[in-house]
């Protein structure tokens, strides 16, 4: 079972800062204004919210790709 690196509350900008490759994950869902300074401070949830998508899958989604992109960096 994969370890949740991310939660609801964790704000655009920290997760930004743990995984920048989840950038696309987050552009393919509607989420165009990544580079915004007040996009940086909204949490998860909140920008899910913003775009009409349930926070707790996309936090699931972002997880799964978190976890596959630092296990594809260690070479498993």
């Amino acid at each position: 079972m994969t370890t949740a690196v991310v939660d609801k509350d964790t704000k655009i900008g920290e997760l930004l800062q743990i995984d920048a490759n989840v950038a696309p994950v987050l552009m393919d869902i509607g989420m165009h204004c990544l580079g915004c300074p007040a996009s940086q401070m909204e949490t998860i949830e909140e920008a899910a919210m913003v775009h009409g998508i349930d926070a707790d899958l996309l936090v699931e989604k972002i997880n799964a790709f978190i976890s596959a992109d630092l296990a594809k960096a260690a070479g498993n």
